[in-house]
């Protein structure tokens, strides 16, 4: 009895569900068997709304459950198997707690084991155990405190037996089982049952890869990919299944990153086809747009808005990202490009996140193009109706030249008489379909997309495959390094003498914290607390300020002048000051519990001193508890280094890909198998690949059958306008 049967599972021939099976890779989640309306619902607050989307949900991890061991022979925290028969089962209450405990006790013929479960009350009423039955119970096995001489086993996985041995169909016990992180109401055990289902059931699996490249890579066909990456055969090895590295999940990979980077080449190729404008950049329109800059440019400015006026005088649309660390003027230059399409006699739409930065754009523009006849407009919310209707009649008729706004300026009733340049600034807040929807309120106007937030190489090349891609990798010369220190709460008291100190030689600072409000479940500071602490007990000779998401633009507003302007000394806020807000004579800032943010969300806070010339400080404070080994990373990280493509590097290495921007509507596509970060070698053959498919005039019959394949499904499945 020491060894269970470990015979591969027995997947049911497909042609045996070809008349019976309404299952296909399109058949709503809901209607395979065990979903339901309800679990559907959970499922789908994770993506997964098809059949297709529940089969790339692979397992976490994968258990060796194929040898069975004698209770005799068990050893204390290490998870076992043991096949056993019951001899009690049923409720007890504690003395002292009063809680109601299942308790289950077996044997084996070496000896006596207990198993227990709280809050399973159904395990009793439903009488799922009876005296006499073979069980297999999976877990990790202590010493029973109450039972010295027993074992005892909390909440194990196990599976009913009517015979000593195990039958060879058993998905829980007797192989290699995975496990899959639990959703809601569908727990790992129901997950298994559900995709053994489905792969059992489902009449054809279209092969998505063309037969050459499957053959020159030597993959695994899709459907005994997917049968092997949730069943594996009991003598795959558990170590290549925990590191990725099996035929069957890296034949998946690949199909993922080869599907992916086909889409994005293909919609960079039909983008290189489309008619553009080709916008005048002689010697008149340069020298106006030259006029414009309040300072000498940085080499790498130059080198930039050349490139863009390359693209811009080409009679296909520019399609360009511009990265650049936080203040290395790319405002600016995202600003001579507009006055090129407005020499042109076009206008341009500029498309910021947040309210603070349309406006900060806003009245740098003006400022900007003070000497010149260029009208600027802001649209935001809240707007008094008759000054939008205004400002959209105006903008219409070709009277705003450029108008800056946030997501407002999606809605359907802001009309461009003729838009020749699209700017997007912060990029990753908004994602791809909103930026293809701004484009369409002109015929292929160019379009210029920015990020602050640096993008390693690996995920530039996919996130922005169709863009040519710029970046100013040169500060101002009037910019300081920021100096940051980690800091404990024993510290406080230095800080807050050092904040004052710095005020009283002129200067500002910030104050952030993670949250707004107190609350019960985190232990955090919040802004509103903070706010009222600093004013009352701390800093009351300073004029301090809170700024939060949920004011009024009015009042925001308010609050930014005062503090820009320099009659606020310490402005108290949550991360709504994240991006834009630029004040020179900023130079210090306190974060409040670090080890909460992103390291790409500290370095953009950190971005917000040092924006002038006097040296500026970054205080990292941490929380009280103990830090887990990836925030002391973060810290860490932020501490020795200032690069901002160094940090995002890090970041990535850190966090993933799929969490790099922490939403998915960074536009960031949503992979389901790979990892762009840890597949950078199966990620370069994949883009090979697609790159000669595309290219091949052979392929275009191969590519419509494969886009219409995939067309329905491509904007959840990778967060991408359709290619096809």
């Amino acid at each position: 009895m020491n060894q269970a049967a470990t015979k591969d599972f027995p997947f049911k021939s497909p042609n045996h569900y070809t008349t019976n099976s309404m299952l296909d890779l399109q058949t709503p989640v809901q209607f395979v068997k065990g979903v339901g309306p309800r679990r559907a619902h959970d499922l789908a607050g994770k993506n997964i709304h098809t059949v297709e989307d529940l089969l790339y949900t692979l397992p976490y991890r994968y258990e060796d459950r194929t040898q069975l061991i004698r209770i005799k022979d068990l050893q204390p925290g290490h998870k076992t198997s043991i096949l056993v028969e019951i001899l009690t089962a049923g409720l007890i209450i504690t003395s002292k707690s009063r809680r109601k405990i299942f308790n289950l006790v077996a044997r084996d013929e070496s000896g006596i084991v207990h198993c227990k479960w709280f809050h399973s009350e159904y395990l009793a009423h439903r009488k799922i155990f009876r005296k006499g039955q073979k069980v297999i119970f999976h877990g990790k096995f202590e010493a029973d405190p109450y039972a010295i001489d027993n074992l005892q086993s909390i909440n194990p996985e196990f599976e009913i037996f009517d015979y000593p041995i195990p039958s060879n169909d058993s998905i829980q016990m007797g192989r290699i089982v995975p496990v899959y992180e639990a959703i809601k109401s569908c727990g790992p055990r129901l997950l298994r049952r559900m995709i053994y289902t489905v792969l059992g059931e489902l009449s054809q699996i279209l092969e998505t890869l063309p037969p050459d490249v499957i053959a020159r890579h030597k993959l695994m066909d899709r459907r005994r990919a997917l049968q092997e990456a949730h069943f594996p055969s009991s003598d795959t090895s558990l170590e290549a299944l925990g590191n990725r590295s099996t035929r069957a999940i890296q034949r998946l990979i690949f199909e993922e990153l080869f599907l992916l980077e086909v889409g994005i080449l293909w919609k960079r190729h039909r983008i290189r086809k489309a008619p553009g404008i080709a916008f005048r950049t002689n010697s008149t329109i340069l020298k106006a747009v030259k006029k414009l800059l309040p300072f000498h440019p940085t080499t790498a400015q130059k080198r930039v808005l050349k490139q863009m006026a390359d693209d811009m005088h080409q009679s296909t649309p520019m399609n360009r990202l511009l990265q650049g660390d936080v203040g290395c003027g790319k405002t600016v230059v995202a600003l001579e490009a507009s006055a090129i399409a407005i020499e042109n006699g076009y206008q341009v739409a500029f498309m910021a996140p947040t309210e603070i930065l349309a406006e900060q754009h806003y009245f740098y523009a003006k400022s900007l193009y003070g000497k010149t006849s260029y009208r600027v407009g802001l649209l935001k919310s809240g707007i008094r109706q008759s000054d939008r209707t205004q400002l959209l009649e105006l903008l219409s008729e070709g009277k705003i030249q450029i108008l800056i706004g946030t997501h407002a300026l999606l809605e359907a009733d802001v009309c461009f008489q003729k838009l020749g340049l699209v700017v997007i600034d912060e990029q990753h807040r908004f994602g791809v379909i909103q930026r293809f929807n701004l484009m369409k309120k002109g015929t292929h106007p160019h379009t210029l997309v920015m990020t602050a937030t640096p993008i390693p190489r690996t995920l530039s090349m996919t996130l922005y495959g169709d863009l040519d891609i710029s970046i100013i990798d040169e500060m101002p010369p009037n910019r300081t390094t920021v100096t940051t220190h980690i800091l404990e709460e024993l510290e406080r008291p230095q800080v807050y003498r050092f904040i004052a100190n710095q005020i009283k030689l002129g200067r500002q600072a910030y104050v952030l914290c993670p949250l707004l409000e107190e609350s019960e479940k985190l232990d955090l500071r919040a802004a509103r607390k903070t706010f009222a602490h600093l004013a009352r007990d701390v800093f009351p000779e300073f004029q301090i300020e809170l700024l939060h998401g949920r004011l009024k633009s009015q009042e925001k507003n308010r609050i930014m002048q005062h503090f820009t302007g320099g009659q606020t000394n310490i402005l108290v806020s949550t991360t709504v000051v994240e991006v834009g807000v630029d004040v020179a004579n900023a130079t210090v800032i306190l974060i409040e519990h670090a080890e909460r943010f992103g390291l790409a969300q500290l370095h953009q806070l950190r971005g917000r001193v040092g924006r002038g010339q006097k040296q500026s400080y970054c205080l990292l404070m941490r929380g009280k508890k103990k830090l887990s080994d990836e925030a002391t990373e973060r810290l860490t990280c932020l501490q020795e280094t200032t690069d901002g493509f160094a940090i995002a590097e890090k970041d990535l290495q850190i966090r993933g890909s799929g969490e790099f921007f922490g939403t998915r509507q960074s536009g960031l596509p949503t992979l389901r198998v790979a990892n762009l970060f840890s597949d950078q070698q199966i990620l370069d053959r994949a883009r090979r690949e697609a790159t000669h498919f595309v290219d091949n005039p052979t392929s275009q019959q191969v590519l419509t059958d494969l886009f219409s394949q995939l067309n329905s499904t491509w904007k959840i499945r990778y967060g991408l306008v359709g290619v096809g």
